[in-house]
């Protein structure tokens, strides 16, 4: 389905000397790909630098494979039929997008914050499915790149896109607001992820608050209202933020008596203005119960019954890499390994202490944690000991002050951790299958450049 952009409006939008016949220049796009894989016919083609790969050296195969024209910062050798030529390929990403957004008669859910955001837009997705044709963020597409791309899919046929908007610098957000416009911002968190460079949990506030500048002047914000950060937003456009949380002190939407069913998620009483109604939360982790408190709140600003919001939270699926229960013939692992700072660290292992049996924390480096981060790792070893984990399993350059951190704790505590430390996980994996038992429940979790992903792999 057309996008309803054609080529000389996409030139104007990125400030870009457009290269084609005339009959050509009229033409509307039906995609945008910066991958030339991607491309299908009338396919806009970004032609960008990366690191290993440079798009421009695939300018004749996106056209034999029916691109309409590409975007390119240099002309290009082979005759084609079109061409827009920019300064910069990434600013012209963003511009397309931001041009796109405003053509767009959509509603948009932005969500940012320093832990949850892709677990949060599954449950806010899989609420307003409910009664709404939806797009959400697909896989990582939540930084400068991913996040135009993603609003250069939404097409005619979408009510409502759910985008995750991540950062890790200052300003970064300044610029996603301008393209993405939400009508309703929502914020997990404000933890201790990126403080190598935002410094301060104040700091990742300040940058993460950068959403609410260009976002629609009569939309909403929703905030956990349980986190000392985001209590001190009091106004945004005039408008008091929508406070979800587990306390009745700071929050309108709370959940009340709780269930807790381990490693099959928990059942709760949800409370919303004058009503209560009781959600079935699939997933696993206290967490999980803020999640469906977020999505409890979008729905309701989009006009969702109590019913559709409990149907939606029910049928929130798990995914791969997040809190994912995978059971095999020989263990129980909780493929965690997406990502990994020390408020996600804590609420992983909260949620391995709930397993029966024998207890594996394999865990690994957490990154961008800035000058504290050999204390936070000490922080999560000695929390391991305080959760009673039997096998403490860390692997890393920072993980072995996770080691002396659960060294530390054991001395004082009444059972013993067993601690292993491995500097590499090829160094793990020699010895792994002599630590674990038939039975483990084996927690997975690190930074996503650690590669845990292979460890679950191959334990599957």
């Amino acid at each position: 389905m057309s996008m309803k952009m054609n080529l000389k409006t996409i030139a104007k939008a990125c400030k870009g000397k457009l290269h084609c016949e005339e009959s050509i220049g009229t033409r509307e796009i039906e995609g945008v790909v910066l991958d030339s894989r991607q491309v299908e016919k009338d396919y806009l083609f970004i032609a960008t630098r990366g690191e290993r790969v440079d798009g421009h050296q695939f300018i004749r195969q996106v056209f034999e494979k029916g691109a309409l024209c590409v975007v390119c910062e240099q002309e290009p050798t082979d005759e084609v039929k079109a061409y827009i030529l920019v300064e910069d390929s990434f600013a012209a990403l963003r511009e397309i997008a931001e041009y796109y957004r405003s053509t767009l008669d959509i509603k948009i859910v932005g969500i940012t914050g320093s832990v949850g955001k892709t677990s949060t837009k599954e449950f806010i997705a899989s609420v307003l499915e409910q009664k709404y044709k939806v797009l959400k963020t697909a896989g990582n597409f939540n930084n400068e790149i991913g996040v135009p791309l993603m609003v250069l899919k939404i097409r005619k046929e979408h009510e409502v896109a759910v985008l995750e908007m991540g950062i890790n610098h200052f300003g970064e957000m300044t610029r996603l607001t301008q393209i993405v416009k939400p009508d309703i911002c929502v914020m997990t968190n404000i933890g201790q992820c990126h403080l190598e460079f935002l410094g301060t949990r104040e700091g990742i506030l300040k940058a993460k608050s950068e959403i609410f500048q260009s976002m629609n002047p009569a939309g909403s914000v929703c905030v956990n209202g349980d986190d000392d950060q985001l209590q001190t937003i009091q106004k945004v456009n005039g408008k008091t933020p929508l406070r979800f949380g587990l306390s009745t002190e700071h929050n309108t939407i709370y959940a009340s008596d709780i269930i807790d069913k381990g490693l099959f998620g928990s059942i709760c009483n949800i409370h919303i203005d004058e009503e209560v109604f009781e959600a079935n939360v699939p997933l696993p982790g206290q967490h999980m119960i803020y999640n469906a408190l977020a999505a409890t709140s979008v729905g309701s600003l989009l006009g969702l019954t109590t019913e559709e919001i409990a149907k939606g939270i029910a049928a929130v699926q798990p995914m791969g890499g997040r809190n994912n229960i995978i059971q095999t013939p020989d263990y129980v692992l909780i493929d965690d390994c997406y990502n990994a700072n020390p408020v996600s660290m804590k609420s992983g292992l909260d949620l391995l202490a709930t397993a029966k049996g024998r207890k594996v924390a394999l865990i690994g480096d957490m990154m961008e944690l800035g000058e504290n981060a050999n204390e936070f790792h000490t922080e999560i070893g000695a929390y391991v000991v305080e959760k009673e984990i039997d096998v403490l399993i860390c692997v890393g350059t920072f993980a072995k002050y996770m080691q002396e951190g659960a060294g530390t704790e054991n001395r004082n505590a009444h059972r013993k951790t067993q601690v292993y430390y491995f500097e590499t996980r090829a160094q793990l994996m020699t010895q792994l299958s002599q630590i674990l038992q038939t039975k483990d429940t084996i927690l997975i979790k690190a930074s996503h450049s650690m590669g845990f992903e292979e460890i679950v792999k191959d334990l599957r």
